[in-house]
């Protein structure tokens, strides 16, 4: 039986819900199937899940072949993996909110659909496309963390789709301003993933020497 650390598949999960914003995709959901019957909307969701599955896992092998082929260090793309996704954060927590940005966009372009602007930019973001190659590492572990990510990306897409196809109960809860809300506090948690991963990108290149694991703050600590 494989060995799984999961304090690193939990972190890996979180960074994948963060990106992929299920709950902010919500009311991106709810302009683009404005104009379709309620009787479709649960193959409108199960479409738009299933394009950006394809988008992100074909992005998710494309990317660890790229790096292969350029021969580029991990260490040295997850530092600038981690720079980029700290500024997606930081647009999280003080831009405009990212429902609030898409429909805009969707609007201006007078698209609306379940590829464009649900399936992509919204579930498949950019952010998303970049997190998975920066938690991809085949070397890392006995179980190749293609795999892994990709068993957790699924897992999060099978969450977006539920709330996708539960939308129209939600709606009344969350509504914009709570999504909005939502997708601020996800940006914390991004830029703090996004810093870990810089820090863990400067060790693999030597720059830095971290302790092995997690550090474990003391309730002394704070108090002193």
């Amino acid at each position: 039986m494989p060995e799984f650390d999961w304090p690193t598949l939990l972190r890996e999960f979180v960074t994948l819900f963060v990106v992929v914003d299920p709950i902010g995709s919500l009311p991106v959901f709810y302009f683009a199937a404005a104009g379709v019957p309620a009787a479709l909307h649960w193959r409108f969701a199960v479409r738009a899940v299933v394009v950006a599955t394809l988008v992100l896992l074909g992005f998710l092998v494309a990317g660890q072949l790229l790096l292969e082929a350029l021969g580029l260090r991990f260490g040295s793309f997850q530092i600038a993996g981690g720079i980029i996704l700290f500024i997606f954060a930081m647009t999280m927590i003080f831009g405009e909110s990212k429902p609030a940005r898409e429909i805009e966009e969707a609007e201006r372009d007078h698209l609306a659909g379940a590829v464009f602007p649900l399936a992509i930019p919204s579930i498949a973001s950019p952010g998303a496309m970049l997190a998975i190659v920066v938690l991809t590492d085949n070397h890392r572990t006995s179980i190749p963390d293609q795999v892994v990510t990709a068993g957790l990306l699924v897992i999060v897409l099978v969450i977006t789709l539920v709330l996708l196809l539960l939308a129209a109960r939600l709606k009344g809860v969350i509504g914009t301003t709570g999504a909005s809300i939502i997708s601020r506090v996800m940006g914390i948690i991004l830029a703090t993933v996004a810093v870990d991963s810089v820090l863990g990108g400067l060790d693999a290149v030597g720059v830095l020497s971290l302790p092995e694991g997690p550090a474990v703050l003391e309730p002394m600590d704070v108090i002193e």
